[in-house]
Formats: structure tokens, C-alpha cells, sequence
């Protein structure tokens, strides 16, 4: 029952036209015959060559109207392609809405980009790029929902259930009142009415429908209730009627508005209009807050946003109500937004103006700190579809509900579908870069693994070109990064990841050195890259100049977990060869030992000699005048590698 919420009603019931013309289509159409009127302008301008822009609008509406997506689609086209880019906005979005009706994606896409690149509005360009990015992941990841058309829907329009105690009530078009032969001419259909059903909460089956207080029944439509907790107020959308006759404004269209009153021995009792209703403009689909504070509505009342807004206003504890507040253009939008639902913070509502899968689709908003809400998010498939997708209720525990949709394969316009929702997966996001450590240059094809306490792989994932890597982990969790690349050290870092599921944290940057830059190689052996270590004359005690280069030694050896060494110390040829034989032996041993309190496995060191100065490098031996900077080379320690 396409565009129920545009909240508006005609007065005349039916319009009979025995030979087709276009004077008898627009009136069909201006009385909201739209199911009529479709038909009319088919066979009208099957006849007429250069139709003007307002019959191919009004062709194209009486479509989209009643949810025929593809026959929409073809006048709009031909809108477009007689008036280009200077379609307004709200053609430009039902234009937009058509082609995901019939899930042409990449046309709806590239007439959005159209659309908003015309508008020139940047926090426009940002919203869409933010929408389309949530909902394409949310396409990538399993659902949390799952959902089940209903026995109980018909084949006419079924749709709006809400919590009444243990109970759901509901909308319905259905055939059971005396009413039944007044036909609603926008889609051929009975009136709505209210009502109520048992629930069977192990699958979430509706039975034993019947009709909801029967003295709220009128001739018209009553739709789209809300309770309190207790079960003892209603707030409910019906037609506004005086004295049993549509009220109508200029237009002649009968507009609708809230009616609020208390039921009792299961009769509603002292209904009331609220104080902004208005024969004027429209006011429906209310919905309380959990406390009762807060009453939520839709409306298209003057000074809005879009076609349809939605508002609130606020209760005090003596039923008093606040002016009704526009929810601002965060959530409103140009098109239609409708049946609020706030529940645990949350708002979920329907609109057909944010980035979605096509007409209609579910959003949720959280409610924050400084009064505001969040930026409305898609709940992506099965909640939504390339249809209408609306009226969606949750319980408080977050476990099961109800939402509607004239999507296909249903049992008729409109039908309820129950749902389960799983418990979120709350997960974060890592990201950073990482670079060589001695040029600073970003290094591609890193290995980046994330580990849990129990050394369990959580995920892994390789930098770019640019170096730059992300990677998704569990919230609430110590998580150690390991990043690893082939002749390059390791390096590790531990983060600890909070509990937001939309938290990100940035910045964890990665240094590998390259083997080739912390070894010499000569001869065909290969030594770690350090300077001469110092000792004290006469001494094997480790200094903190020794300390300096030691550290370079514990650094390899700890980035490159498989080198072994051996330790081999030498002097000069000054002194008596038995002496310096001794001396290297205790500065060979006195290293090892500080490489082995530095935590490396003493196993790792194949041997610690002092070979005196029988290995001379130069020719500075016993006898030979040698400045110092000749005998400082023969003093060394080299710290060789024989596994890696």
C-alpha cells in the first residue's frame, strides 16, 4: 500500500471515465486515483508524441505510487531526458528511488553523484560517501537479522505492528468491518484498521486477530498505534473527521492526525486530539518513548525539511506537552521520514531520502550525550530491501521484532515480518604503517599478525604500497601485532582494544631494520655491524661505552630469533702474549654474560674465546712500531654469525 505515509486522504471514493483523455486522467490523478490514473496515462500516451513535462510527472507518479517501480522508471526516464539536469530535487530522488526498484545500482549511484554534484552542497557529498561506505560493508559482513513473512498477512496491505502488552496490534486493510465496500481510491483497497493479535513468542507468529476496541473504528483509516508501558494510553493516526465528514483543506485533501485517549474494560475512552494537529498539514505514525516521556510523529508541517520530517515533543509528568522539535537535518531529509520507534537510546525510523537499497529503508540513530543523535545507519539486508521497508520494532532486550515491507514475494502490499537478531560481533580497527628502520621508507608486503593472550592468530593482514596496513580485531581485548617481513627484524607491539564496536585506533607504526644493514660481510664470513667495544686498561668489567655496541648485538639477536653467534675477543701485541691470552678470554666471557642477562638464550652463543693477539690484522706485532690508531684495530671483539 505504496505511500500510505504521505499521510493524506481524498475525498471522493471514485472517479468512472468511459472513453479515456488526458482531462479525465489528471482528475483521476488529482484525486489520488492513482492505480486508475497509471492505467489512464498508459493508454493516453501511447498516442501522444511530445507529451508535456507535468502529464510525464504525473504518469510517473501514479506508478510510483503504488510501488511500480518499473513502469515508474520508464516516464521518469523520459522526464529526465526532456529536462536533463534540471529536474528538481524531489524528481531527482524518486528518479533515484525507481532505478533501486528495480536494482540498477550503478545508474542510481551515478544520478546521485549527478544530482549532488549540481547541488554542490560538500556536507551532502560527505553524508553519501559515509552512507554508501557503511551499507557496502555492512553488505560484506553476515547479518545480524533474520526474518520470516507472517501467516497472518493478506492479500491486502498489512503493516505497523506494535508492542501492546503481550500482544501485538497491527494495521490492516483486511475485509472484517461493515466498511468494507468503501474502497481507499489511491490503491483500490478497504480502509485500515486497528488490530490486535496473540503472539507466540518460540517463532514470533501472530493469531486469534481480531478487531482493536471496537469504538475506535470508524469508516476511515486508523493505523499505526503506540502504547504506553502499562498498556493504558493509545496514540493513534486516523483521518480528521467532523461531525463523520472528512475535514478537507485547499487542496481537498483530508489530511490525518493523533488522537490520544485511555482504554479501559478494553474501550477507548476520553480521545482527544493533541494540541498540534492540524487541518492544515498531516501528523502521524506516533510512537512513545520506553518512559512515556517522549512521543515521537512524522508530519508534514510547515518549516520542515523534506516531504514528510519527524519530531518530538516532550511529556511532563502531568501529560503536558512541549512545542513539537523538528529531529534537524541530520535525520531529515528532502524525501520522506517516518515511523519513528525509540527504544534503549535508540531511534529507528524509515526514510526513502538517506543512501539505502532502494524506497524506504530502515535507519537507526543513537541518542547522544548532548541531546543529539548519531548519523543515521542503515541496517542493510534482510531488514531492507529494493522496496518499502518500514515500521520496525524491537523488544528491549534486543533479541526479536516485527518490520514491514512490500517487497517481493509477499503475501500481498504490505506484510509483517517477524525477526530475530544474533548478539553483535564487536570488533575494531588497528591500523598504521611500517618502515625501514635505518631509512625511514615505507616497506609493502609486511606481514602484520594479531595474537590474542594464548597466542592465538586473530587475524592477519600485509602493508600496501604505502606501507600502511589495517586490520580488524575483537573489542576488549590485550592483542599483540607482530610485523614480519623476510631479511628484516621483527617487531612487536600490544594494544589493548576498547569496547565500541565503531572504535578505531590509529597509529601503531611498525620499524624493521634490514639484516644486510646490522651485519659486515668479508670473506664470506658474516659479523654483526659494530664498533670496536672499550674496556678500562687492564680490565674485563663491561663499560657503558661496551654497553652501546652490546645493545646492537641483543638487538639482532632478538629481531632475528634464529642467529646464533660465537664471541671472539682479541688485543693488540703489547704486552706478554700469556697475559693477553688471559685478558680476551675474561672480555669474550664478561660479553657474553651481558648478552645472556639481556635476555637472550644462552644456548644461542656457540662459544665466548679470547684468542690474546694471535690473530693480528695488520702487521703491528711484537717489535713493530705501530701508532695507536694501528694497534686500536687489533683490539676488537667480533661477534660472529654461523646460524641465521
Amino acid at each position: 500500500m505504496k505511500k500510505l505515509y504521505i499521510l493524506s486522504l481524498v475525498l471522493s471514493f471514485t472517479i468512472g471515465f468511459a472513453q479515456t483523455n488526458l482531462k479525465k486522467a489528471d482528475a483521476l490523478f488529482k484525486n489520488y486515483s492513482y492505480v486508475d490514473a497509471s492505467k489512464a496515462y498508459e493508454e493516453i500516451l501511447q498516442n501522444i508524441k511530445n507529451p508535456s513535462t507535468q502529464t510525464l510527472k504525473n504518469a510517473a507518479d501514479s506508478y510510483y505510487f503504488i510501488s511500480d517501480a518499473r513502469n515508474a522508471l520508464k516516464w521518469y526516464k523520459k522526464l529526465y531526458e526532456a529536462q536533463g539536469n534540471n529536474l528538481t530535487d524531489i524528481y531527482y530522488l524518486r528518479y533515484i528511488q525507481s532505478l533501486k526498484g528495480v536494482m540498477d545500482y550503478d545508474e542510481a549511484n551515478r544520478m546521485i553523484k549527478e544530482y549532488l554534484d549540481k547541488k554542490g552542497d560538500q556536507n551532502e557529498i560527505n553524508r553519501y560517501a559515509a552512507q554508501k561506505k557503511q551499507l557496502d560493508s555492512l553488505s560484506k559482513a553476515k547479518s545480524l537479522y533474520s526474518i520470516k513473512n507472517l501467516d497472518i498477512n493478506t492479500s491486502k496491505s498489512d503493516f505497523g505492528a506494535t508492542f501492546f502488552q503481550d500482544k501485538i496490534v497491527f494495521t490492516s486493510a483486511r475485509d472484517t468491518t461493515k466498511f468494507s465496500e468503501k474502497l481507499y481510491t489511491w490503491n483500490n483497497q478497504p480502509f485500515l484498521n486497528l488490530y490486535v493479535a496473540e503472539r507466540n513468542p518460540a517463532d514470533g507468529s501472530l493469531f486469534n486477530e481480531v478487531l482493536f476496541i471496537p469504538n475506535v473504528m470508524t469508516k476511515y483509516h486508523e493505523a499505526t498505534a503506540t502504547f504506553d508501558a502499562q498498556g493504558k494510553t493509545i496514540y493513534y493516526s486516523t483521518n480528521i473527521v467532523k461531525k463523520n465528514k472528512l475535514v478537507i483543506d485547499e487542496t481537498k485533501t483530508n489530511n490525518f492526525q493523533i488522537i490520544k485517549g485511555s482504554i479501559v474494560n478494553n474501550k477507548l475512552e476520553n480521545p482527544e486530539k493533541v494540541f498540534f494537529d492540524s487541518d492544515e498539514y498531516s501528523a502521524g505514525h506516533p510512537s512513545l518513548s520506553d518512559d512515556g516521556r517522549w512521543l515521537f510523529f512524522a508530519s508534514d508541517m510547515p518549516g520542515g525539511y523534506g516531504e514528510t520530517d519527524l519530531y518530538y515533543v516532550k511529556i511532563s509528568d502531568d501529560g503536558t506537552m512541549s512545542s513539537p522539535v523538528n529531529l534537524g537535518p541530520k535525520i531529515n531529509t528532502l524525501g520522506n521520514d517516518l515511523f519513528p520507534f525509540f527504544s534503549n537510546g535508540t531511534l529507528y525510523f524509515s526514510s526513502d531520502g538517506h543512501y539505502g537499497l532502494g524506497d524506504l529503508d530502515v535507519y537507526e540513530s543513537k541518542f547522544l550525550a548532548d541531546g543529539t543523535f548519531s548519523v543515521p545507519r542503515n541496517l542493510g539486508e534482510p531488514i531492507n530491501s529494493n522496496k518499502d521497508d518500514f515500521s520496525f520494532i524491537i523488544d528491549k532486550a534486543d533479541n526479536f521484532g516485527y518490520v514491514s515491507s512490500n517487497r517481493a514475494d509477499g503475501k500481498g502490499d504490505d506484510d509483517i515480518y517477524s525477526f530475530v537478531k544474533g548478539k553483535p560481533v564487536c570488533n575494531q580497527n588497528i591500523s598504521g604503517i611500517a618502515v625501514d628502520r635505518k631509512t625511514k621508507l615505507p616497506l609493502t608486503d609486511v606481514v602484520i599478525m594479531a595474537y590474542n593472550s594464548y597466542s592465538d592468530v586473530l587475524n592477519e593482514t600485509k602493508t600496501n604500497y604505502e606501507g600502511k596496513y589495517a586490520i580488524v580485531v575483537p573489542c576488549g581485548k590485550v592483542v599483540k601485532l607482530l610485523a614480519a617481513k623476510q631479511n628484516y627484524s621483527n617487531d612487536e607491539k600490544t594494544v589493548q582494544t576498547g569496547n565500541d564496536n565503531e572504535g578505531e585506533i590509529k597509529d601503531i607504526n611498525f620499524e624493521l631494520s634490514n639484516y644486510d644493514d646490522l651485519v659486515v660481510k668479508k670473506k664470506g664470513v658474516e659479523k654483526v655491524d659494530v664498533n670496536p667495544i672499550y674496556f678500562d686498561y687492564d680490565k674485563y668489567d663491561i663499560t657503558p661505552l661496551a654497553i652501546e655496541e652490546l645493545t646492537k648485538v641483543v638487538f639482532i639477536m632478538q629481531k632475528f630469533p634464529n642467529i646464533r653467534i660465537k664471541i671472539e675477543s682479541h688485543t693488540d701485541s703489547r704486552g706478554k702474549d700469556a697475559y693477553n691470552l688471559k685478558l680476551s678470554d675474561n672480555r669474550a666471557k664478561s660479553t657474553r654474560d651481558y648478552i645472556i642477562s639481556q635476555g637472550i638464550d644462552a644456548s644461542r652463543i656457540e662459544s665466548a674465546i679470547g684468542y690474546g693477539e694471535s690473530r693480528l690484522i695488520n702487521k703491528c706485532k711484537n717489535g713493530v712500531k705501530c701508532t695507536e690508531a694501528e694497534h686500536l684495530l687489533n683490539r676488537r671483539s667480533d661477534f660472529i654469525i654461523i646460524q641465521k
